[in-house]
């Protein structure tokens, strides 16, 4: 259950006093050492980089256990001399406490550290990467899968995650769309918002949450071509409209850090863009904690031909707002030199440090720098209560993409079952990207949990097919025997966790290998044929969709991942979850997402406009679409009569009803279109959306409440202007449309 009792805060001058007398005490070294964060597994061996093992890692020279067991530096020496302010990269109790106590007790200052790891969807529980959970719609399970992240790493003593990310993803090619929640400001910003509420709960000293730390600031999802770490070209509205306002929205919830991204925005890397850290965060949302580059983003400045040296990037960092160096020591080794040359003033590193303590105190490090036991740990992880929330998670993060003659929901003494494909049985590809706390051998595959769900009651053929990736057909004949001695057939193909997530950016969104041919080949026996897709972005599936008596986008669901998606396909959990991002028909279509502008040619039937000649201007699937095994209906659209002035609240209300023979839940969807502005606006944008449950014959009336001051947009000058006009309105169960009427806005 969500904690949203109200703590008692400490009082922010005292906090600051301490601060004053705590910075009149440090030397220059101490205040650099808080600048500082590194990893001890970054650092594992002495004779070789990172970059080096990370290489003989993927030749195959060194082995993943290999890697896994060298010998750490965990920077104690440093530690004792007040030159480290944060730690990443430690995952036990005894570490963390251990490394803490150094820092405590042999220290001079006894500056307590703060440590750092990548928690994005769970921790020892594995939840859905975040694109699926985003499909659930609902912004109070994401919370509650953040709070139950924090409250299984702070156990191992973890204080810092760098999450969430809450980039808004256009291009599917983009690997990290995996760890987002789409292609929507409006839903971004609130999913934002819950999962920093997750993490971080209402007060920072709660042991059982962890800090926050948005990312990344900003536009990193608008890279071009969907290139990791590339360039973003961006006008300023563009960014200020649909890229900052889920940043805002984090802000607002009380986000203690934030990190900047690699990318640079219209030729100025975000780790050096006082724009985003100083302008937009610290005056425009009143952010108070501190700035944290992405990993070695501060002497990537010198590869982005932006600083001339590291002492140079790091000079043109701190000055633009950023406090803190994610890096192998570039702070370390750049800031002395920095000063002594007169290039940075003493007064900078204060500004930064200050953030940095403002944060530890406001967590209460100073007076309780020990937050887990190691014996916590065993109470904590994988709880029964974390594993069911985990696996309601899941079914509520999958998708129904098709679902021809009522295939499905299945019986579960339904005959013969074959269960086809390299994702069946592989509890890795369950995962997903950044699965650090996870373990693969504590999965639940989707073979096991069929197993598991039909219990003897229908007889299970099993067989591979085919790899992931590779060209071998050698287990075709298998799998097409056990199709033809079936009833049904299915089969589960994506991608592998290591195919999403960070540096895993796709040239093309079909089935790797030979998947796709394994389907064509279960589908030429002429039995049902189920898809499940496993996979951490779109896919571009046209032959799959024409085909496929029923698909179910099931993304990467975790540890519960097979008892999620036998739920969902024996009909014990009706699937309520709808797309986030727009799926491609084709790669070619890229970026393809609803809210585009309109073009003076939209698509239509005459050969001079805007479309391709070679294959659908219409996407497979569009924004916000999902379906049920039940049906409803949309009605009794209801808006303001009159003119309607700014600043005044509106009403738009429609009626639901569930029209099918079964209980379920359906996400409503508003939208709202300016046909007629001073700057050409989106085709129409989301602006609320609710879930309802409704029994079958049930209707229920929706109604939206919407601010009329959320109708604006920015000019050239980033002025926010709110222009009269006509509205369209509608509510409808995904973006292309349902039910539509229109308002007129005034000024007086």
């Amino acid at each position: 259950m969500i904690d949203t009792e109200q703590n008692q805060k400490p009082d922010p001058s005292e906090i600051e006093q301490k601060i004053d007398a705590l910075l009149a005490r440090m030397t220059l070294t101490e205040k650099i050492g808080q600048l500082q964060i590194v990893n001890p597994s970054i650092f594992g061996t002495f004779e070789e980089t990172i970059e080096e093992l990370i290489e003989k890692l993927t030749e195959g020279k060194i082995s993943v256990a290999e890697f896994q067991n060298m010998p750490r530096n965990y920077h104690e020496q440093e530690i004792r001399d007040g030159q480290l302010g944060a730690m990443g990269g430690v995952t036990s109790a005894e570490k963390s406490n251990e490394l803490q106590r150094i820092a405590i007790e042999e220290s001079r200052l006894g500056i307590p550290l703060l440590f750092g790891l990548d928690v994005i969807h769970g921790f020892r529980t594995g939840f859905p990467i975040p694109l699926a959970e985003a499909c659930s719609w609902e912004p109070e399970k994401l919370e509650l899968s953040a709070q139950i992240a924090a409250r299984e790493a702070s156990a191992a003593g973890i204080t810092w995650t760098y999450a969430p990310m809450v980039d808004i993803s256009r291009d599917p090619r983009w690997g990290r769309v995996a760890e987002g929640a789409g292609e929507d400001t409006y839903l971004g910003s609130v999913m934002a918002a819950a999962r920093v509420r997750g993490f971080q709960g209402t007060d920072l000293k709660d042991t059982e949450r962890i800090l926050a730390c948005p990312k990344h600031l900003a536009a990193y999802g608008a890279a071009v071509g969907g290139r990791d770490y590339n360039t973003v070209n961006l006008s300023a509205q563009y960014l200020h409209e649909f890229y900052l306002p889920p940043f805002r929205a984090a802000a607002e919830a009380g986000a203690g850090t934030f990190m900047a991204a690699f990318n640079d925005i219209n030729g100025i890397p975000c780790s050096a863009s006082s724009q985003l850290m100083e302008a937009f965060l610290r005056q425009s949302c009143g952010f108070e904690g501190f700035m944290v580059s992405d990993a070695n983003a501060v002497a990537e400045c010198v590869t982005h031909g932006f600083a001339q040296d590291k002492t140079d990037a790091s000079v043109k960092t701190v000055v633009a707002g950023l406090d803190m160096d994610m890096s192998d020591g570039t702070y370390w080794n750049a800031l002395p030199q920095a000063i002594a040359e007169g290039r940075l003033q003493e007064n900078d590193i204060d500004k930064a440090v200050r953030h940095i303590l403002r944060v530890k105190f406001r967590m209460g490090l100073f007076d309780q720098p020990y937050r887990t036991t190691p014996g916590r740990e065993e109470q904590t992880l994988l709880a029964d209560a974390h594993l069911a929330a985990a696996r309601d998670m899941a079914r509520r993060s999958i998708v129904l993409l098709k679902n021809d003659n009522q295939t499905l929901p299945l019986k579960k003494n339904q005959g013969r079952l074959a269960i086809v494909g390299p994702l069946a049985d592989n509890q890795a590809g369950m995962l997903g990207t950044w699965a650090i706390g996870a373990r693969e051998d504590e999965v639940t595959t989707i073979l096991q949990g069929i197993r598991e769900a039909v219990a003897g009651q229908s007889e299970i053929l099993y067989a591979r097919g085919c790899d992931i990736m590779g060209t071998e057909k050698d287990g075709f004949a298998q799998a097409i025997a056990a199709a033809e001695a079936a009833d049904l057939v299915i089969a589960v193909v994506g991608e592998s966790s290591d195919m999403s997530g960070e540096a895993a950016s796709r040239i093309d969104l079909t089935l790797p290998g030979v998947q796709e041919e394994l389907l064509r080949a279960l589908a030429a026996t002429g039995k049902p044929l189920v898809v499940l897709l496993a996979n951490g972005r779109p896919l571009a599936l046209p032959w799959v969709a024409a085909h496929a008596s029923a698909i179910l986008e099931t993304w990467q669901l975790g540890t519960l991942a097979g008892h999620a998606a036998a739920d969902v396909l024996f009909g014990d959990f009706n699937p309520s979850g709808k797309l986030v991002m727009t799926v491609p028909y084709s790669v070619g279509q890229v970026p393809v997402y609803y809210n585009h502008p309109q073009t003076g040619r939209p698509a239509g039937p005459i050969k001079f406009t805007s479309k391709y000649i070679d294959g659908p201007a219409e996407p497979l699937y569009p924004f916000g679409f999902g379906l049920s095994y039940t049906s409803f209906a949309y009605k009794d659209l209801k808006l303001p009569e009159g003119k309607i002035s700014f600043g005044q609240k509106i009403n738009i209300t429609a009626t639901i009803q569930n029209t099918g023979k079964v209980t379920g839940e359906e996400i409503v969807q508003l939208y709202v279109a300016d046909p007629v502005a001073s700057r050409v606006r989106p085709v129409r944008e989301l602006k609320g959306f609710c879930k309802v449950m409704l029994e079958p014959g049930q209707s229920q009336e929706v109604t939206f409440q919407l601010d009329t001051r959320d109708l604006g947009f920015y000019d050239e000058q980033l002025q926010y202007l709110l222009e009269p006009g006509l509205f369209k309105f509608w509510i409808s169960p995904d973006s292309t449309g349902s039910l539509e009427g229109q308002v007129m806005i005034t000024n007086a």
